[in-house]
């Protein structure tokens, strides 16, 4: 698959942001009841590549970014992935994948956003999108995001400064099919490392902690296998004590299925 390369801006003070979650305007309608018929809604089309059309090579690891052998014929195709459902079942999508003015990250000059938001109300259910084995469940959860460095140092400055407090309660999961589900904001969580869940089992509940000024749910996907990576920006990644690069994401809404508009509900007399 081909994606671009993502610059990241530098991190942005918490007073700074934009509102998230249900403020930030809602783009997608609900998902109709269960067995409902409706129309598939498309939020917004998926993200072009770069001007070059393919993915951009990793910075080399300085260490293992993930645990188990890589896969040398890279992910599976996103249409072969089977099994997934929407996280947060009666959520919105208020802030899709891609270019988008609210993203924190740029691609091509445009902001991009490497996931998508879901808003319901602070509390609501968090569930598994797909089965799998719970890798981190916290807020020390950047050893199973797909850096590609040693996050050493990274982890030196949250301690010296005592900055964990500042990141969002986070669960990733592997899917058992070569990706990884990123579930990020909660208010807390219910599940632990090492956990084996079902597509569907509450995992938690929708809260706003880390860099967020409202209640939602932001839901991401990436490959250990993928060959494209993420950048971010030097001076950022300086600051930061950061890696250079991470492995890629896709949009979720490759692999999540169909959302459906409600019926509508005639109020007139048909007589």
């Amino acid at each position: 698959m081909a994606l671009a390369s993502i610059i990241a801006q530098p991190a942005m003070a918490p007073e700074s942001l934009q509102p998230a979650g249900a403020v930030a305007g809602v783009i997608d309608p609900p998902p109709a009841s269960a067995g409902g018929s409706g129309a598939h809604v498309d939020v917004v089309p998926s993200p072009s590549p770069g001007s070059s059309g393919r993915p951009v090579p990793p910075t080399p690891p300085t260490s293992e970014p993930h645990p188990g052998a890589k896969n040398e014929d890279g992910p599976r195709p996103l249409a072969d992935l089977r099994g997934y459902q929407w996280p947060l079942p009666n959520g919105r999508v208020t802030l899709p994948f891609g270019p988008t003015p609210w993203g924190s990250r740029i691609v091509d000059g445009e902001r991009f956003h490497d996931g998508i938001d879901l808003a319901t109300f602070c509390g609501d259910r968090v569930v598994a999108a797909h089965d799998g084995v719970v890798l981190a469940a916290g807020r020390r959860y950047d050893a199973h995001m797909g850096w590609l460095g040693d996050l050493t140092p990274y982890f030196r400055r949250l301690d010296a400064k005592d900055l964990w407090i500042t990141l969002p309660i986070v669960v990733v999961i592997d899917d058992g099919n070569s990706y990884r589900s990123l579930y990020a904001h909660f208010g807390f969580v219910v599940v632990k490392r090492g956990q084996q869940v079902v597509a569907g089992e509450l995992l938690g509940y929708e809260g706003r902690t880390g860099r967020a000024s409202g209640c939602h749910l932001h839901y991401g996907l990436f490959s250990p296998d993928e060959s494209a990576s993420f950048a971010l920006d030097q001076a950022a990644a300086r600051r930061m004590k950061l890696p250079a690069a991470e492995i890629a994401r896709v949009d979720p809404r490759e692999v999540l299925p169909p959302r459906t508009k409600p019926t509508p509900t005639s109020t007139s007399n048909p007589n």
